[in-house]
């Protein structure tokens, strides 16, 4: 499913128009983007929760010519699935 088709299910679900479930989504979208830049974590009890992992600095390597490259440090979004929406992808 994409962007698109979210869209038109949500709105269908909600019985509003397409727009409207569009600036929906995109408000939660830059709400939780928002959030992680500021390195807060979001937490929907039941479905998961969005957070910042650190990842370290390394040593890497071109696959191409094999030669050592420093992989700088980074920070990365991380989704962590509650119990709820493992149940339901698991037909619990």
């Amino acid at each position: 499913m994409n962007k698109g088709e979210f869209v038109e299910a949500l709105a269908d679900r909600l019985d509003v128009s397409r727009a409207q479930a569009d600036r929906a989504l995109s408000s939660v979208l830059d709400i939780v983007a928002e959030q992680l830049s500021k390195g807060d974590k979001i937490a929907f009890t039941g479905f998961g929760s969005f957070e910042v992992s650190k990842r370290a600095a390394r040593t890497g390597r071109n696959p191409q010519t094999g030669a050592a490259i420093e992989i700088a440090a980074s920070s990365v979004p991380k989704f962590t699935a509650g119990a709820t929406l493992k149940a339901a992808v698991n037909g619990k």
